[in-house]
């Protein structure tokens, strides 16, 4: 377990690369509560690797993909928000096992439904809200 706490956005400048070394499946799962800041770790994500497309949030369209370049060779970014899915079936309806098997890196906000169907090697982000709007990360 590690704890990272973030005063501004620029902050995860300096812990990102380590978060994304930490994972060998590169596959997180990011818990926290509405406005704790997930899909603006995931826009600094983005921000970090190159990304030139508007990232937001997924909360309507499910799920996100963004293309990068990492040494040279394309790469993707999927960026899901299962709040608003009800069952494992509706995930596995829009490819979820395709997603989470495909080697890329893969930001899942609200993974809870989808818990059934994962292997167990998923890197957790826990985001919370401190004072000040400053932000606690915990990876596990």
């Amino acid at each position: 377990m590690k704890a990272f706490e973030i005063a501004k956005v620029t902050d995860y400048q300096g812990v990102i690369p380590e978060i994304l070394e930490s994972c060998s499946r590169k596959v997180f799962l990011l818990q926290g509560e509405l406005g704790a800041g997930k899909t603006t770790f995931v826009k600094s994500v983005c921000g970090i690797l190159g990304v030139e497309e508007l990232v937001d949030s997924p909360t309507f369209s499910i799920v996100n993909q963004y293309d990068y370049v990492e040494d040279g060779r394309p790469k993707k970014l999927y960026h899901l928000d299962l709040y608003r899915i009800e069952s494992v079936e509706e995930a596995l309806d829009f490819g979820i096992y395709d997603i989470l098997d495909s080697g890329e890196l893969v930001f899942i906000e609200w993974p809870g439904v989808i818990e059934p169907l994962l292997d167990g090697d998923e890197c957790k982000i826990i985001i919370s809200e401190l004072e000040h709007s400053h932000r606690k990360l915990v990876l596990l």
